[in-house]
């Protein structure tokens, strides 16, 4: 049991590097960047809340997590399509 608690702690300081790795590419000059950085952000978000869940035993993470995840895909391949009409 604790070596899964040490390895859940792990994920999540090696998730939050991610998101901050996420946060930089969303603010390049470049739409595809902020497109893959804002989809990298959407899926960071989605695994810490899973993982933040599963720790301390939270009943509607899964709920939450998937409601983002589905949104952040839906808005992304929108924002693209636009993107291309334009």
């Amino acid at each position: 049991m604790e070596i899964l608690l040490i390895s859940e702690c792990i994920l999540i300081i090696a998730l939050v590097v991610f998101l901050f790795a996420s946060m930089r590419i969303i603010t390049y000059k470049s739409t595809s960047m902020g497109l893959i950085g804002t989809s990298s952000l959407t899926l960071a978000i989605t695994l810490v809340l899973v993982s933040v869940g599963t720790m301390w035993n939270i009943g509607f993470f899964k709920d939450i997590a998937l409601a983002l995840l589905l949104l952040g895909i839906v808005g992304t391949i929108a924002y693209a399509t636009i993107l291309r009409r334009a």
